[in-house]
């Protein structure tokens, strides 16, 4: 199987272990990796800066309610969250397009305790996107990590919207570690709308060749039509209506798993072929992710590129897995 996975520009990346000099020691790479995030915040057309003032906070809050539009007993995060969290030395981070605040993101550390960080929300406002803003925003969390010696960063993200899995797959080059089904429950906001709140689990391992080549601006990229002459199996496809169509997989090669074009639209549109999507995802993707087997890439044209065992079976919803 090596000589097919090798048609992908990068392999899975492991957890690191800690770095040299403990809790707070800059790693090696934090002054090129500042160099890269002013770089490409410039692209972007935006400043980015440490948060920590209440009426910088309420602004935050704002930004994310303009882009979720989440029920008032439902925000992504809280000015009194974001409050507690700043003044613990939790990093929040805002991008501004001259006076205006166009997209925010929020961490706080993790375990193993000094050496990771999770991201928790990220958002930039519509009229911004498309220019970058968000890949600015992470390099610039990840400049700072890697100067309060953090060398990983984790997060979530939908596994059904494409335009996020090549994002942080391939842009970012972060590695997909845990299905998550159902992981926040009901969230009443018009992005996630009725849907199950499915999630995949990423590492953003800091220092690996594949992510410093990502943020330098080459991506992970997958060769799909070489993988599918060399025999990768589609084991989840797009049928006819636009269903979730599974097949059976290959022993021994890469197996292939789509996802819909665009999720958000496809729920407003017909929710119940949203739904069956996300039954189908969470089977072949969450079941393989459980037997053992590691995503070694997101194709752009929009397929999970996954070696090793073949799904025992999806994931039980609402809870993580072992």
């Amino acid at each position: 199987m090596g000589g097919v996975t090798d048609l992908i520009a990068g392999t899975p990346l492991p957890l690191p272990a800690a770095g040299p000099g403990g809790q707070g020691a800059a790693r090696a790479g934090a002054g090129a990796a500042w160099v890269v995030a002013a770089e490409a915040a410039a692209a972007s057309g935006v400043r980015v800066a440490a948060l920590t003032d209440l009426a910088d906070l309420r602004a935050v809050q704002a930004l994310f309610d303009s882009i979720w539009h989440p029920a008032p007993d439902n925000p992504p995060v809280t000015v009194e969250l974001m409050r507690a969290l700043t003044k613990a030395g939790n990093p929040l981070f805002g991008a501004y397009a001259g006076h205006e605040l166009v997209g925010a993101c929020v961490g706080f550390f993790a375990a193993p305790s000094g050496t990771a960080l999770h991201s928790h929300v990220t958002g930039v406002v519509p009229s911004a996107q498309r220019r970058s803003v968000g890949r600015a925003l992470k390099l610039h969390q990840r400049a700072w990590a890697l100067e309060h010696g953090i060398d990983r960063i984790s997060w979530t993200f939908d596994p059904l919207v494409r335009r996020n899995a090549w994002f942080n797959l391939g842009r970012l080059a972060a590695t997909p570690v845990e299905y998550l089904p159902d992981f926040y429950g009901p969230m009443a906001d018009t992005i996630n709308a009725s849907d199950q709140s499915d999630r995949l689990l990423t590492c953003w391992s800091l220092e690996a060749p594949a992510v410093v080549r990502a943020v330098a601006g080459r991506p992970v990229e997958v060769d799909l039509p070489a993988l599918l002459a060399a025999g990768a199996a589609a084991v989840l496809t797009v049928g006819p209506g636009g269903r979730p169509e599974a097949r059976p997989g290959t022993p021994g090669v890469p197996a292939l798993i789509a996802v819909p074009a665009d999720v958000e639209t496809l729920r407003a549109r017909d929710a119940a072929v949203a739904a069956e999507w996300r039954i189908a995802v969470r089977a072949a993707l969450g079941g393989a992710l459980t037997a053992g087997a590691c995503v070694r890439g997101f194709a752009r044209e929009g397929w999970y590129v996954v070696d090793g065992p073949g799904p025992p079976g999806a994931p039980e919803a609402g809870r993580a897995t072992p």
